[in-house]
């Protein structure tokens, strides 16, 4: 049951001045609104820039390929994610970012730092994770379906449309053609329509051709920028060790050496 406002009794209006103007209340609900359809986790609407900790980021430890430390690699993708969010404002068609690492290395925290920030200015954009997204279009395969359930064609519009999609998990699982193709054709229509996308992954630059296939992965590497985080250790495991010791493993706001 919906809570009727109590400024405007869900009027859409109020009178100052004796001048009909939109009640508050309305620009809350297409926020609300803005937020529900982003499909933004709630555990992850906390991340932000500012709570993105370098301290999970060893300085003692080297990327042999960039020949750079594992702090520097997080520094470099930060500051790409904070230069993505001023320039989608300025120009919707930027280049969007694709985020490479293992698993629990601060890639999807990254891309939801994105999503939150751009939230609040009222942006569009749709939070996928990959699997979910296709287990969800099989779904529209099920006999037993209802009626006015989602369709194949609606799911795929609302990613390929939407002016900020975010792959999340764009992990190494076993694709096949079915699979490839989806992939293919949200990624191709959002690259022929210059619409960015942000994507997590733990795939390897060199490898992603084995996994998406040659035609994803160019366009991939034509629609975004790479950059890596690599990190010693799991930071959901270290979190965790934090949360039941009471006693954070090292001092916040600063960096592992």
């Amino acid at each position: 049951m919906s809570v009727i406002c109590q400024i405007c009794g869900d009027r859409g209006i109020v009178l100052k001045n004796e001048i009909a103007v939109p009640c508050s209340c309305v620009k809350q609900k297409r926020t609300d609104k803005i937020y529900r359809d982003s499909r933004l986790p709630k555990k992850l609407l906390g991340c932000t820039l500012d709570n993105f900790n370098f301290k999970y980021y060893a300085n003692n430890c080297v990327d042999l390929e960039k020949g750079i430390t594992y702090y520097e690699l997080a520094r470099l993708a930060f500051q790409a994610a904070k230069n993505f969010i001023a320039d989608f404002q300025k120009d919707p068609n930027a280049d969007g970012l694709l985020f490479t690492g293992q698993v629990g290395s601060g890639k999807t925290f990254l891309a939801c730092c994105i999503a939150n920030a751009l939230l609040k200015t009222r942006q569009g954009l749709l939070f996928a994770v990959v699997p979910d997204l296709l287990d969800q279009i099989r779904f529209t395969y099920d006999p037993g379906r209802g009626p006015d359930e989602l369709t194949e064609s609606g799911i795929l519009d609302t990613a390929r449309r939407i002016p900020l999609l975010i792959l999340d998990d764009l992990g190494a699982h076993n694709y096949t053609e079915w699979t490839r193709n989806r992939i293919y054709s949200i990624i191709n229509y959002r690259l022929n329509h210059r619409l960015p996308v942000i994507v997590t992954t733990n795939i390897v630059l060199e490898d992603l051709e084995e996994y998406l296939g040659e035609r994803t992965t160019s366009r991939l590497l034509e629609m975004c920028r790479p950059y890596r985080l690599l990190v010693d250790l799991d930071i959901r495991v270290i979190r965790r060790k934090e949360r039941d010791l009471g006693n954070p493993a090292f001092p916040v706001g600063r960096s592992r050496s």
